[in-house]
């Protein structure tokens, strides 16, 4: 039996000017997936570490034993499979684009050139992982402590992206509901209530099918759970 776990990471920041050559990069070096498309599977040989430009990608992994686990959500500005550059041959997770992605993909030996020659690149890129990893922590311990509503709202404001600015909203397609319980490790009919009291009280907005309306209010379900 497949037990299904969360861990959502989203940095706050893109690694900004000194990686704005990945952003600028010529169309013929982009790579895109449609939603639902998977970008590597874990086991895949590991010789690229992925930009992602646009989009949004899920990663998870899955045991010997069949227990998966999510251990990624992330968007435009994020690095993917990384761990490359620390001497992994083989991918250790899988990737998946959630909505339709633009992912520029960096040789691992250029990328090492980079970091190695260039301080303003190995700066920055240090400090988005070492940014990322807090984040990582920070939901592993909402994971294993963290009621169900503050996981829920957790995922929804990394799935936004807030952290990446100081935005009042941010609108997302209609949210599926077991997507949505597989990231924050609960049931559909618990996310379900939770989203319809995070409406009442004013934090989402949607109608039926139409698009989820995230407001920045969510943060103070967060910040008192």
């Amino acid at each position: 039996m497949t037990i299904t776990r969360r861990l959502a990471a989203r940095p706050g920041a893109k690694p900004a000017a000194a990686l704005a050559f990945l952003d600028a990069a010529p169309e013929r070096a982009v790579v895109r997936y449609g939603s639902g498309e998977t970008i590597f599977t874990q086991g895949d040989d590991c010789e690229h570490i992925l930009y992602i430009r646009s989009g949004g990608v899920m990663v998870s992994a899955s045991s010997q034993a069949g227990e998966q686990a999510v251990i990624a959500m992330l968007g435009a500005g994020d690095f993917l499979g990384e761990d490359c550059l620390a001497g992994q041959t083989s991918r250790r997770s899988t990737a998946v684009a959630i909505s339709p992605s633009a992912v520029v993909p960096v040789a691992r030996e250029r990328m090492a050139t980079l970091l190695h020659r260039r301080h303003d690149v190995s700066d920055r890129f240090l400090s988005y992982v070492l940014t990322r990893n807090v984040r990582m922590q920070e939901d592993l311990t909402d994971q294993i402590f963290g009621a169900v509503e503050t996981r829920v709202a957790r995922t929804l404001l990394r799935m936004a992206g807030y952290g990446s600015g100081d935005q009042p909203a941010a609108t997302l397609a209609r949210i599926v509901d077991t997507r949505l319980a597989e990231m924050a490790d609960t049931t559909v009919l618990r996310v379900r209530r939770c989203l319809e009291r995070f409406k009442r009280l004013g934090f989402v907005e949607y109608r039926g099918s139409s698009r989820v309306t995230i407001n920045r209010s969510l943060l103070n379900v967060v910040l008192e759970g």
